[in-house]
């Protein structure tokens, strides 16, 4: 950011410090009078008809108030296909589908009662892998999704477990095959995984004698959560409010419909009493949906010159019991199918595939992680197989700005960013360390990825903000974006501050807000929030200016034109003692004749993203000249590590990362790489999701149970884990139509990093490494596969030191 910015560009501290302090209020804090507490009971198998529900023992325990199961909710509810049943009807999709719910007095009555309801299940055949779902006497999950509501445009397969496939055609594959010179194939593989926030999720509502429905719970999007409740239970949205509090983290699992539903439901068959349901860390991995698992097929050609002329692939994603986010993840990965590069000919489907799992949702990246893991390690394969340095081969065919066509057919706006420098300068800042490791079974090796990403959303996908000025000349932001650790209300607050010339000091935006009490913001999701409600701001701030000139305009008697505005007034051009201040003008200006013109000041503003075009079904091409996105942030990453060759551990010395946008406030921008380069590296060496997908523990767990539910089992990085250096630079590179030029980059801060950690084992010992996690099982099984001499020249090196 330039100098010239007096507040943009400026490591301005939070201002939601209450978090750290205490007195943030989370839903897991609120309680209203005369509440009731809500348990689930979940199934036990994986794939199961429900026989008979028996609860008249859990109607006797004290405090007990109902007991409801899926018969007393016979419709079905959901985001982008309505496919989920409000609690499980007929049958239980996976292990711990929520049969019934236990409405007391009290949590312990509650949880008491749970125990006591018997249901009677007849097991059926069930999938726990993408694979096994798609095979033709497959069990199938949805027999009626003929029936399902889906969005426009959702296409799923009646009949089968395809929830949704996405389809991408572009030049001739074949073709483009054939005149290939070098070609890698290889087949990825993720877990699912949790997202693990820190606030497990709670709702609370209750149903008020006017009809008007309240809704208190941990989401990342109010407008999103009252427009799916509205069209789920037929509540018109003037009687639905949902009320934002803080968020402890969501990194997309707390977007969409979450559970709001249930305690909405069971308020109305209560006469309107108001019912919390809280979920404990471990039910949050059974009740809560969780990141899908990917099953990605891809082939790549290149020439010998160095340029990659095809592309084919099959994106599969396991979306679980539900679609959920899924089926969008699936279009998502799909339409961006082939990264930062520009591939001529192009064939790819992507799937969102039903098992019988835990229903998965958008996880932070939105795919991109994901995608990139698999494409960047096909980008450096096929450098290996040129000889060519994987940076410039890189170069050779990254995105050029105005001229490049994505995998759509979208043309890149000349300002749409920098692909290049970020990968140069990525390959500077690993080559500044060169020191050799001290012990001969332990070995270096450094590896990079490129990456970028856009935020997928609708047209109509929209932001607005209003910007008032109090009798005292401070000022208030109303804004519909929700707050959960990302930062985006302290750079609202610093670009307010710059646009209307004022300290941040006296600038308010509330981390709390109510769906009838600010404007409508679409949802808090892809890194938009910073541009989306960004530019709804500034033209808010321009709206208010306009007011305060038109004021002065008429107090000093002379044209508009002649009123200029800087540092929170409006004087006339030339004569800077005949002034309007904020505060002046905050209620309408009142001359000393006592005649006030004008009245209060409020400034509206809204955002719409400009030329957002749909895309054809059969193809996947924009269906006109226009975007997918309205910004897409640009960068590389890349990692410096050892592998101790006799135990397969990884141990990173070195993570760097450089993005092309500027930064609005450097400080926050810090805190996200920094945590986004953990949370990145975590995901590629220890996260997952363990399911008994190969029968291994049958007759020890119960079949098609989560066995790892908490966090002796489900690995997060400690301190010790954490990179020895983290490294990283923002280029400015500015946007024209994006606030002081800046585009998101939260979730880009943890794309690259399991793709640069494959790339740095590949360059360190030639081993490839294609499914995620890279545990140290993982690492020594593929060394043995791949190069076995490795592990006994390091034997015999740790023989000759003894």
């Amino acid at each position: 950011m330039p100098d010239s910015y007096k507040y943009v560009g400026s490591k301005v501290q939070r201002i939601d410090k209450d978090k750290v302090l205490g007195g943030a209020e989370f839903a897991y804090d609120f309680e209203l009078p005369g509440m009731l507490w809500a348990k689930l009971v979940g199934s036990p198998y994986p794939h199961a008809k429900i026989v008979s529900v028996d609860y008249s023992d859990a109607l006797k325990v004290p405090g007990v108030v109902a007991v409801f199961t899926g018969e007393d909710f016979p419709f079905k509810v959901g985001l982008y296909a309505a496919d989920r049943d409000v609690l499980a009807r007929k049958k239980a999709l996976y292990y711990g589908h929520p049969v019934a719910a236990v409405i007391a007095e009290s949590l312990d009555a509650a949880e008491e009662a749970a125990t006591k309801i018997q249901v009677e299940y007849e097991p059926l055949p069930y999938s726990l892998k993408v694979e096994d779902s798609l095979k033709p006497d497959a069990p199938i999950i949805h027999e009626e999704m003929h029936t399902y509501k889906h969005a426009v445009f959702i296409y799923p397969k009646p009949g089968t477990n395809i929830a949704h496939q996405t389809k991408v055609r572009k030049g001739n594959v074949e073709e483009a095959f054939s005149k290939a010179d070098v070609v890698v194939e290889k087949v990825y593989r993720e877990p699912l995984l949790s997202h693990y926030y820190l606030e497990p999720w709670t709702g609370i509502a209750r149903v008020r004698s006017d009809g008007t429905v309240e809704v208190w719970s941990s989401h990342q999007s109010p407008f999103a959560v009252r427009e799916l409740l509205s069209k789920s239970l037929s509540i018109p949205m003037n009687k639905l409010v949902v009320h934002h509090l803080y968020t402890g983290g969501g990194f997309g699992g707390k977007a969409g419909l979450l559970l709001e539903h249930l305690p909405i439901l069971f308020s109305k068959k209560l006469g309107g009493r108001p019912v919390k349901l809280r979920l404990t860390a471990r039910e949050n991995f059974f009740y809560m949906a969780q990141r899908a698992g990917y099953l990605i097929k891809m082939k790549t050609g290149a020439t010998k010159d160095g340029k990659l002329i095809a592309h084919w692939g099959e994106y599969y994603l396991d979306a679980g019991a539900y679609a959920d986010y899924t089926v969008n993840m699936a279009r998502a990965i799909g339409l961006t199918a082939t990264g930062p590069y520009e591939i001529p000919n192009i064939h790819v489907d992507s799937f969102a595939v039903y098992t019988n799992k835990v229903p998965t949702t958008a996880f932070r990246g939105f795919t991109m992680q994901e995608l990139h893991y698999a494409f960047e390690s096909q980008i450096d394969e096929l450098a290996h197989k040129l000889g060519m340095d994987p940076a410039e081969f890189r170069l050779l065919n990254v995105f050029k700005p105005g001229i490049s066509r994505t995998a759509i057919g979208e043309r890149l706006k000349e300002d749409a960013g920098d692909p290049a420098t970020p990968i140069k300068e990525v390959v500077k800042m690993l080559s500044e360390d060169d020191e050799k490791p001290k012990k001969p079974w332990i070995v270096r090796g450094k590896g990079i990825a490129a990456f970028w990403k856009g935020p997928f959303q609708p047209s109509s996908a929209a932001s607005s903000a209003i910007v008032k000025v109090n009798d005292d000349g401070t000022v208030d932001v109303l804004v519909g974006t929700g707050a959960m650790g990302q930062g985006t209300i302290t750079a609202l607050t610093q670009i307010v501050a710059e646009e209307l010339g004022i300290p941040p000091e006296i600038i308010r935006v509330s981390p709390h807000r109510s769906t009838d009490m600010v404007p409508y913001t679409w949802q808090t999701v892809g890194s938009r929030g910073l541009f989306s409600e960004g530019m709804s701001v500034i033209m808010a701030c321009e709206d208010l200016i306009e007011q305060v000139r038109e004021v002065a305009s008429i107090v000093f008697d002379v044209n508009k034109n002649m009123i200029e505005y800087s540092e929170g007034k409006a004087c006339v051009k030339g004569e800077p003692w005949h002034c309007i201040t904020l505060k002046e003008a905050a209620l309408g200006y009142m001359n000393p004749k006592g005649v006030t013109v004008g009245g209060p000041l409020i400034g509206r503003g809204y955002y719409v993203p400009p030329r957002n075009v749909l895309t054809d079904p059969e193809t996947g091409q924009v269906l006109e000249e226009g975007h997918l996105a309205p910004f897409y942030t640009f960068g590389a990453g890349g990692v410096e590590i050892e592998i101790n060759l006799l135990t397969g551990e990884i141990k990173v010395l070195k993570a760097v990362s450089v993005y092309d946008t500027p930064a609005v406030n450097p400080g926050l921008a810090e805190g996200q790489v920094v945590g986004g380069t953990v949370m990145g590296l975590n995901i590629a060496m220890r996260e997952r999701l363990i399911y008994d997908e190969e029968g291994e523990y049958k007759g020890v767990f119960p079949e098609g149970m989560l066995l790892n539910p908490c966090l002796t089992g489900y690995l997060l990085a400690r301190a010790s884990d954490i990179p020895e250096k983290i490294e990283f630079k923002f280029l400015g590179v500015k946007q024209k139509d994006a606030p002081f030029g800046a585009k998101g980059i939260a979730e880009l801060t943890m794309i690259p990093w399991p793709a640069a950690l494959a790339n740095a084992i590949y360059n360190a010992i030639g081993v490839r490494i294609t499914e995620l996690p890279i545990t140290p099982d993982k690492l020594i099984e593929e060394i043995r596969k791949q190069k076995p001499e490795l592990l006994e020249q390091a034997e015999k090196y740790l023989e000759v030191n003894l």
